[in-house]
């Protein structure tokens, strides 16, 4: 699903003068954020190592191919870079509460590093076998799972002017979004002149960046927890914490279906409807990318704003996401789908903005890496038996029927959310600081 994961969205016109204080006067008050030398030291970090990372699945995906790899090799490749993430994402958010999210981290990027370092080595000594390069990506996937939730725990400590963490959030996303878009373009051009393994050198050195930015965080220390039980009675705490807490399962709830019933079938079916009938590869190439400008129109117009009732303007923000669906569904020409995918992008940068924030504010800092690890688990579980039914039901259900429901099943779950009085209610907080 998406790397950033995240959970709703629509564009920023969703928030208004009734949702949202005034907004920042300019720029520079609105990136006053990284005037904070902690947050600007990750932010550097975070984004160089975000865009190595975006060039490694195209660096990956020609290795294997190039290496006389078929497209069901490939899957094997792809599943095992994805299947650890999720399966080591609640012990890393224990080890993060444990250990600090800052130390998790380090030791996240050091591994991927060094995985990909690993990787281009056995590429320029020459085809490696297939169970290497599994065995390699797994790896890779296994740091990536302990890096999540950490990182989630880790901003609010970042932001002494804890006014300024939903701008702090907002530029993350930007990163991301950036990243998504620029780092699989530049791979493209590096694999094709230089090869894959120059890709991953490139990749490995990014984690060199982001490791030195974690490394020169001046967090305090984390004192010992004296009451650090087992593994499995941290994760029964930290399930505690996550289910005491109703907007936050019920959006994870609405993410998760999300993810299972729209997202994947459009990542699907989407492909396959713009062969079809809208022009093929480029086609779909332009909605995409299209989509990855609305998330960076919308990052930066979130830049000061601050909604009075952030999870009711993230959640309707998830009507966006119904509109590529319906315009496909609808047979609609080529421009209404990108500019439903325009929107679409918009939403997703809003309220993966809102919803960090929100989560940042209202969780006790001492089980704020767990939670966050269960609401991506929540939110991300769903999404490879969304990928793998979308085409079989299609076959059988049509295309278009498959698209329209997972559209109209967006429109309902956007009410029945904004319905639930928990998440209405939520407001603003002020998270406690805590050592990394």
């Amino acid at each position: 699903m998406e790397d950033s994961p995240p959970k709703a969205d629509l564009p920023p016109m969703a928030i208004d003068s009734r949702e949202s204080e005034p907004a920042a006067p300019g720029l520079r008050h609105r990136l006053a954020v990284l005037s904070e030398p902690d947050f600007r030291r990750f932010f550097i970090g975070y984004t160089a190592s975000l865009f190595g990372s975006s060039m490694a699945p195209v660096a990956v995906a020609f290795a294997v191919l190039d290496g006389g790899g078929s497209g069901t090799e490939l899957g094997w490749v792809m599943a095992a870079r994805i299947l650890p993430i999720v399966l080591v994402l609640l012990v890393g958010g224990v080890f993060a509460d444990r250990l600090g999210s800052r130390s998790v981290m380090l030791m996240s990027e050091l591994l991927r590093g060094g995985v990909q370092a690993v990787f281009a080595v056995a590429l320029m000594c020459g085809r490696p076998p297939l169970w290497v390069l599994v065995v390699l990506v797994t790896v890779w996937g296994v740091g990536e799972g302990f890096f999540l939730p950490a990182q989630g725990a880790l901003v609010p400590d970042l932001v002494r002017q804890k006014q300024l963490l939903s701008e702090a959030n907002a530029l993350l996303g930007l990163a991301r979004s950036v990243t998504t878009v620029a780092g699989p373009a530049v791979a493209g051009i590096v694999t094709a002149t230089l090869g894959p393994a120059t890709v991953l050198l490139v990749d490995a050195a990014t984690y060199a960046v982001g490791a030195a930015a974690l490394a020169r965080l001046s967090l305090p220390p984390r004192a010992a927890d004296a009451e650090a039980g087992s593994l499995l009675a941290d994760l029964r705490q930290g399930w505690s914490a996550f289910r005491s807490l109703t907007w936050l399962w019920v959006t994870t709830l609405q993410m998760g279906l999300f993810n299972l019933l729209v997202w994947a079938p459009f990542l699907v079916l989407g492909p396959l409807t713009a062969q079809q009938r809208l022009g093929g590869a480029r086609a779909w190439g332009l909605i995409m990318a299209v989509y990855g400008a609305g998330a960076l129109l919308a990052g930066t117009a979130m830049l000061g704003r601050r909604p009075r009732r952030p999870l009711v303007v993230a959640t309707v923000a998830a009507l966006g996401w119904a509109l590529p669906s319906a315009s496909l569904a609808a047979d609609a020409p080529l421009p209404l789908t990108v500019l439903a995918a325009l929107f679409a992008g918009a939403g997703s940068a809003v309220c993966g903005t809102l919803y960090a924030t929100a989560t940042q504010q209202h969780v006790p800092p001492d089980v704020l890496a767990r939670v966050t690890s269960f609401g991506a688990l929540g939110a991300f579980a769903l999404g490879p038996l969304g990928l793998a039914a979308a085409g079989p039901i299609a076959d059988r259900l049509g295309t278009s029927a498959v698209l329209a429901a997972g559209a109209l099943w967006q429109l309902g779950a956007v009410a029945a959310t904004v319905a639930v009085p928990a998440v209405r209610a939520l407001g603003s907080a002020v998270p406690a600081r805590r050592g990394g």
